[in-house]
């Protein structure tokens, strides 16, 4: 729920929290007290936050805006007082179209070394500026359209402070009477909206701060507030709103992590920006005041901290503008085609991967299966021979070769999970009889695992496994199970002691489809499809060697997944559905409702893209690509039902049965929020295994 990504942004984020620890900035927040405002904003600029981007010529560190976007993070949670944001930012703009040059010098030194604070004035005269005060330099455009940073006193500038509902910062309206634009103040290459880019982006990283503190202090709460009788973080209606809150900290940070890496790269800049300015800053508010509702009585006191973080929150998105204005921007600049290139260059043998994928390019297309499972290729990071044992890198290589040469890898389904348990808790045996054949699409596979009173709770499943001679006979009913009309084998979940408690006496098993005893019924799914089916089993029969793992072991087996789990990335990340909106969005769209899909969609790429970097370098991807899976799926819904809306009262009338089709897929979408686990039950698992919250 960081920004930072780097081992060095790590140790930066690290040592801001040092010093708070220390140094209690929230207490000079409460007092107002002139001395404890001027220490804390000391403490910081010991550390260096104002000095991270200026050039190590001029006493900086040459660190880029990212890393600065982190420190405002990280102070931020911390609540340090000051005009932090500002100076940061203006900081930011100078070293980006200064740096090499000794144009403000002095100026940029000092303001590197805290010695001198700047803000950022966007709106002109009569304009509301946060950060600014009398002694600030000011960064303002000028009636010719040249950006000027103004030293504190310029004649005809006036900075009128004013009291603000956030009072960690300074708050103040800027009045303009003809001051004088001198050619030594001027920063030519900087542009309105590079500057306005810049604001959204910094503005982000601090709303990121506040959603992850207000996430992890309801979430330490909710562990030791004890109401009837247990903690209340065992609640589903806590858990409910932690895992929401978590999902909104990864996707802010995700947000402005790329906003301010992509400073400088123009309109792919200003899109990032845009897009982290109408995420973050909701996000930000709302957080904050899910924690006030967790934290309960006192979490309305003035003397808890909540209140501070959502003064700070609301405080912000207003002095940014409605975050409607920003997801606007957001459509019109994706609309007028505009894309963030989020291409991740690794090390690796390029040349050869690529030879090698140009060479089955060239096969028919059952070649290429044969010559992609018995190479490796098909599944990479599974361990030889059946894969490669490739890393993300290698993984990542692989694919970009692939995907260059044209070449499809086909999909195993089930099979991709079927497989790997067997691999890891089979005989080699079984190994040896289904994963070659799995792999070559011999054999296909279903899933008999969910019944009719137990979807979600698998444990509470009630399908038998009698012991008989040479193994076991199967009674019971399965159902929802894809494709089990046409699979040749099963893997299926059955109750081998039903004296055990329910997590145990559960046994792995492997079923041929083709067996006696089985009965498979289609249901139509609500697009009139048949992909799913009821399975009932009378007296089938499995041989002992069809028993994967130990007996009543299967519970953990059903829990598998490979530690070396296959990496990939997108490319811009908006998907084909969301193209097709913005390449046709109707004759009167709404952008803002259109900015806030261009916005999820922009997030979860950025959550696949943070979880592949850090598996690469070798780090835990933390909850990103858990929170990836819950905000991808009510994405693609949103997303499919706006496809829907946009054909208007056209979307009344019975389409094809085609996936291409707006109605069949927001009909098919439905299915996305309750296959493989709920998004109710998937928002608890995440408040339990990621947030640490009680168990029910």
């Amino acid at each position: 729920m960081a920004l930072a990504i780097t081992d060095v942004q790590h140790a930066l984020a690290e040592s801001i929290r040092d010093w708070a620890e220390r140094a209690h900035p929230v207490d000079a927040v409460r007092s107002g007290d002139a001395g404890a405002l001027e220490k804390a904003w000391r403490g910081l600029a010991d550390i260096g936050v104002f000095g991270i981007t200026l050039g190590e010529d001029l006493g900086g560190f040459g660190g880029t805006a990212e890393d600065a976007a982190v420190a405002v993070e990280a102070a931020t949670a911390v609540l340090a007082p000051g005009p932090v944001t500002g100076t940061v930012t203006v900081g930011v703009l100078l070293e980006h179209h200064l740096r090499g040059t000794d144009r403000l010098g002095d100026v940029r030194a000092a303001l590197a070394a805290g010695e001198a604070r700047a803000a950022l004035v966007v709106d002109g005269d009569g304009s509301l500026a946060p950060d600014a005060t009398p002694d600030s330099h000011l960064l303002i455009e000028s009636p010719g359209g040249t950006w000027h940073l103004l030293p504190p006193g310029t004649a005809g500038v006036t900075v009128e402070p004013l009291p603000g509902l956030d009072t960690s910062r300074p708050l103040a309206r800027i009045h303009l009477e003809d001051p004088a634009f001198e050619e030594a103040t001027a920063i030519p290459a900087l542009t309105g909206d590079d500057a306005r880019a810049a604001l959204a982006a910094f503005a982000a990283a601090e709303a990121a701060g506040i959603a992850a503190w207000s996430l992890r202090t309801a979430a330490e709460y909710a562990k030791v507030r004890v109401q009837f009788g247990k903690p209340i973080g065992a609640f589903q209606a806590i858990k409910q709103i932690a895992a929401d809150m978590l999902c909104r900290a990864e996707q802010s940070a995700a947000l402005a992590w790329d906003a301010a890496r992509s400073v400088g790269a123009g309109t792919e800049h200003h899109l990032a920006a845009a897009v982290a300015a109408a995420g973050a800053l909701d996000a930000a508010v709302q957080n904050a005041k899910d924690a006030i509702q967790v934290l309960g009585g006192i979490g309305f006191t003035f003397e808890h901290d909540a209140h501070l973080y959502l003064r700070r929150a609301t405080a912000l998105r207003s002095l940014l503008g409605d975050t409607t204005g920003w997801r606007t921007r957001a459509a019109e600049l994706a609309i007028s085609g505009v894309r963030r290139g989020l291409d991740y260059e690794v090390e690796g043998d390029h040349a050869r991967a690529a030879a090698e994928a140009e060479r089955i390019a060239a096969m028919t297309a059952d070649e290429q299966r044969r010559t992609l499972a018995e190479s490796g290729l098909l599944v990479p990071h599974w361990d030889p021979p059946y894969g490669r044992g490739a890393g993300p890198a290698e993984q990542l290589v692989l694919d970009e070769a692939l995907e260059a040469a044209g070449v499809e890898r086909p999909t195993l389904v089930i099979g991709a999970w079927a497989a790997p348990t067997i691999l890891e808790h089979g005989t080699s045996e079984q190994a040896e009889r289904f994963v070659w054949p799995t792999l070559l699409g011999e054999i296909t596979w279903c899933q008999l695992f969910s019944e009719p009173e137990a979807g979600s709770d698998l444990a509470s499943l009630r399908t038998r496994a009698t012991r008989v001679e040479g193994g076991w006979s199967l009674t019971g009913q399965k159902v929802w199970t894809s494709l089990a009309h046409e699979a040749d084998w099963a893997i299926c979940l059955a109750r081998t002691d039903p004296d055990a408690p329910k997590h145990k006496g559960i046994t792995y098993f492997l079923v041929d489809m083709l067996s006696d005893g089985i009965d498979v019924r289609p249901l139509r799914e609500i697009t009139g499809d048949v992909r799913f089916n009821e399975v009932f089993l009378e007296d089938v029969f499995v041989p002992d060697d069809c028993v994967v793992g130990a007996v009543n072991g299967g519970w953990r087996l059903a829990r598998t997944t490979l530690a070396n789990e296959r990496v990939a990335m997108s490319g811009s990340g908006l998907g084909a559905r969301l193209e097709s909106l913005l390449a046709d969005p109707g004759p009167a769209p709404d952008l803002a409702a259109l900015g806030e899909l261009v916005t999820e969609a922009a997030s979860c790429t950025l959550l696949d893209l943070r979880a592949v970097i850090a598996s690469v370098g070798g780090q835990d991807p933390g909850a990103g690509s858990s929170v990836r899976k819950l905000v991808g799926v009510q994405h693609r819904q949103a997303v499919a039902e706006a496809c829907l809306r946009r054909l208007g009262p056209d979307g009344a009338v019975a389409g094809p049965e085609d996936p291409a089709d707006a109605r069949y897929e927001f009909l098919l979408t439905r299915c996305l929020s309750i296959a493989g686990g709920t998004s109710q039950i998937l928002r608890n698992v995440a408040a339990e295994q990621l947030l640490g919250l009680p168990r029910s």
